[in-house]
C-alpha cells in the first residue's frame, strides 16, 4: 500500500476548510483512507537517517502521511486527494476531462526495431499549464509513485515529462545499440553514450536498480525529436535539453511499456490528475503515436465506460435498504456518476477510476460511501451451524498439554535456508521433496521447511545463554512436494519438540511422545494384531547411531524420535547434548 506525504496547510488551503487531525482521521476513514502518521520533514530526516545534525536544517511544516489503496492511482497526489475528497464531500462535481485540437497534432513515431526492448509507447500533450513550486513537486511525486506501484519499478512503464517549447515535433521512439545514443542526461554538463551511461549510474543511489532492466540488451530504447535531440533514455533517465522546470508551460507527456494497457492508465492517470493546473482546466491536447504497421491510434484514449448493476443487489450485498436515488447520489460521491434506470444503476467510470473493473468494485464503493460503521450487524437468514476446523482444534488442545508436560511453545519461520534443512541436518537437499521459492530475497528464507527441527534450533542457539534444561515445542504446517496433489504440494501437521541439557535425556522426549499418544487413547502395540504406536530402530544422518527409531503407528512411519548427531549440533552452534522427536498429528484427527 503506497504512502503519500502532502503538507497540511496546502492540502486545508485546496480543501477550503481546517479540520484538527482527529477531524482529518475520520474524513478519511469515511472515504477508505487511513492517515498513518502526522509528522514533518526533520522528524522524517532523524528517523530515517538518526542523525539530528543532517536534519536541523530541514522544515518543521507538519507533513501527514496517507495510506492509500494500491489501485487507486487517481490518489496518489495532492491534486488527485484534493479532487476525490471535496467530490466525496459533495462540493464539488466530478470533473469532465476534454480534448483540445491543436492546428498541428504532435506526432511520436515508432519504430519496428522497438520490438526487440521496449515496444509499446504514448503520448499527450498538457498546454498552458502553470507550476507553482508544490505542484512541481508534487508533479514530480506523481511520477515516482506511479513508478513504483503501477509501473513495476519501471518494468512495466516508464515516464517522460519534457518541455514541449525547447523541442521540435514529430517525435521518434526508435532502439539503437548504446554506442550509437550519446546525449546529456538530466542535470549533468557532459555528453555521455548509452554504455558511458550505465556505467555512470551504476553507484547512483536511486537510478542503479533500473539499468538491470535494459543493460544487457542489444539495443537501448531512446526518444529523439525531429532535430535529432534525445527526450529520453527509457526507463533510466530523461535528457537535460528538455527537462521541465517551474517557467514550463507546455508539457510533453511519454510512456513507454512492456505492457500497452498499463501506459494507458498510467497515461490518463497523469493528463487528468494535472490538466487542473492547465489555463483551460481538465483539458487536454491528443497525440498521433504511430504503429510500427504505419497505422495512427490516438493517445490519450480518456474513455468513459458505463457500467449497469441492480440496486437490489447491491443493498443485498452490502446488508442495507436505500432507494435507488439514495445509492446513485453516493456512488456519484465517489467519483462514480450514476443515475437511475428503473429498478438499476447506470454508472459512469471516468478515464481516473481505472481501478473499476467489475461491478463489485461498484458495490464496494458503495458500502464506502454508506460508512461500514453505519451497517447494522445481523445474523444470516439462513441457518449455520460453524465447528471449529477438527485440525485446528486438536492443534490448540495439545499446545496446551504439551505446555504443561514443561515444555515451552515456540513459533518459527515457516521458511528457512536451504542449508537449515540439507547440509547443517546432513542431508542432500536435492533428495528432499521441498518446495524452493522461485526468487529468494534473502539467503534466510530459500525454501519451505520440510520439518520443524531446524527452527527448534536456531530458537534454542538464540537462547542458549538461558539456565538448562532448555524444552521446546512447536505444533505447525510443514510443506512437502507431492505431484499427486493440484498445486504439487501439500501441508502437514507436525509436533516437534527438543529437550536441551547437559545429557541428551533421550527419556524426556520420549516421555513426552508417551503423554501425546495417552492423550490421544492411542495404546502402546505390546502384541502382534493390536492397533497402536511403537518405536523401530533405524539409522537417519540427523541423529546418533544407534540412536534413532521411527514412530510407527499402524504399521505406518509417521516420525522420528532420538538423539541428535553432534555435527548437525556444532551445524547449529550448539554446545550441549540434544534430544528430539517430530511426527505428524494428522492420522489422529
Amino acid at each position: 500500500m503506497p504512502t503519500i506525504g502532502v503538507k497540511r496547510d496546502l492540502l486545508f488551503e485546496a480543501l477550503g476548510k481546517t479540520y484538527t487531525d482527529d477531524e482529518f482521521q475520520d474524513l478519511c476513514f469515511a472515504f477508505g483512507l487511513e492517515l498513518d502518521e502526522v509528522t514533518t520533514e526533520k522528524q522524517m530526516l532523524t528517523k530515517e537517517q538518526g542523525d539530528v545534525a543532517a536534519a536541523a536544517n530541514a522544515s518543521e511544516e507538519i507533513i501527514y502521511r496517507i495510506d492509500i489503496p494500491a489501485n487507486r492511482y487517481d490518489l496518489l497526489c495532492l491534486e488527485g486527494l484534493v479532487t476525490g475528497l471535496l467530490v466525496f464531500q459533495g462540493k464539488l462535481k466530478p470533473p469532465k476531462f476534454q480534448f483540445v485540437e491543436p492546428a498541428k497534432r504532435q506526432v511520436l513515431k515508432i519504430d519496428p526495431s522497438t520490438a526487440q526492448i521496449r515496444p509499446y509507447a504514448v503520448a499527450a500533450v498538457l498546454r498552458n499549464v502553470t507550476f507553482t513550486q508544490a505542484s512541481y513537486n508534487s508533479f514530480i511525486d506523481l511520477q515516482d509513485k506511479l513508478h513504483q506501484n503501477i509501473c513495476r519499478k519501471r518494468t512495466l512503464v516508464a515516464i517522460g515529462t519534457h518541455d514541449l517549447d525547447t523541442l521540435q515535433g514529430p517525435f521518434s521512439y526508435e532502439a539503437l545499440a548504446p554506442d550509437q545514443i550519446k546525449f546529456k542526461p538530466l542535470n549533468q554538463t557532459k555528453e555521455m553514450t548509452g554504455s558511458e551511461l550505465m556505467e555512470f549510474y551504476s553507484t547512483h543511489a536511486q537510478l542503479k536498480q533500473y539499468l538491470p532492466i535494459i543493460r544487457e540488451s542489444p539495443v537501448y530504447p531512446v526518444i529523439y525529436d525531429a532535430n535529432r535531440v534525445v527526450l529520453s533514455l527509457p526507463p533510466i533517465i530523461n535528457g537535460d535539453h528538455s527537462k521541465i522546470s517551474l517557467k514550463t508551460k507546455n508539457v510533453f507527456i511519454e510512456c513507454t511499456a512492456t505492457d500497452r494497457t498499463k501506459a494507458k492508465v498510467v497515461l490518463d492517470t497523469i493528463v487528468c490528475l494535472f490538466s487542473e493546473h492547465c489555463a483551460q482546466k481538465f483539458t487536454v491536447e491528443p497525440c498521433d503515436v504511430v504503429q510500427p504497421d504505419g497505422s495512427v491510434i490516438s493517445y490519450p484514449e480518456l474513455d468513459v465506460r458505463e457500467e449497469r448493476i441492480s440496486v437490489k443487489r447491491a443493498n443485498a450485498y452490502i446488508g442495507i435498504d436505500e432507494p435507488a436515488e439514495k445509492l446513485a447520489d453516493m456512488l456519484t460521491r465517489m467519483y462514480l456518476e450514476a443515475k437511475v434506470d428503473g429498478d438499476s444503476l447506470v454508472v459512469k467510470i471516468p478515464p481516473t477510476r481505472h481501478d473499476v473493473i467489475h461491478a463489485c468494485d461498484i458495490y464496494e464503493d458503495v458500502a464506502i460511501a454508506y460508512g461500514y460503521n453505519n451497517i447494522k450487524k445481523s445474523l444470516p437468514a439462513f441457518m449455520q451451524i460453524a465447528k471449529q476446523f477438527p485440525l485446528n482444534k486438536l492443534t490448540e488442545q495439545l499446545r496446551e498439554q504439551v505446555a504443561q508436560a514443561g515444555f515451552t511453545e515456540a513459533l518459527t519461520f515457516t521458511l528457512c535456508s536451504r542449508d537449515d534443512i540439507g547440509r547443517k541436518l546432513n542431508k542432500n537437499i536435492d533428495a528432499l521433496p521441498a518446495v524452493h521459492i522461485g526468487n529468494p530475497k534473502t539467503l534466510e528464507f530459500q525454501v519451505v521447511r520440510t520439518t520443524l527441527l531446524p527452527g527448534l534450533l536456531k530458537t534454542l542457539v538464540a537462547n542458549r545463554k538461558m539456565p538448562l534444561p532448555l524444552k521446546l515445542f512447536e505444533i505447525s504446517d510443514v510443506v512437502v512436494a507431492d505431484e499427486s496433489t493440484e498445486v504439487g504440494a501439500r501441508n502437514e501437521r507436525r509436533v516437534c519438540a527438543v529437550n536441551c541439557n547437559k545429557t541428551a535425556g533421550f527419556e524426556v522426549v520420549h516421555g513426552l511422545l508417551d503423554r501425546v499418544m495417552q492423550l490421544l487413547s492411542v495404546p502402546w502395540k505390546s502384541a502382534s494384531g493390536t492397533k497402536g504406536y511403537y518405536l523401530q530402530a533405524t539409522e537417519d544422518p540427523s541423529y546418533f547411531p544407534g540412536r534413532c527409531a521411527n514412530v510407527m503407528y499402524d504399521g505406518v512411519v509417521i516420525g522420528k524420535i532420538g538423539v541428535l548427531h553432534p555435527t548437525v549440533l556444532q551445524a547449529f552452534e550448539l554446545t550441549t547434548p540434544c534430544s528430539a522427536v517430530e511426527f505428524t498429528i494428522e492420522p489422529f484427527v
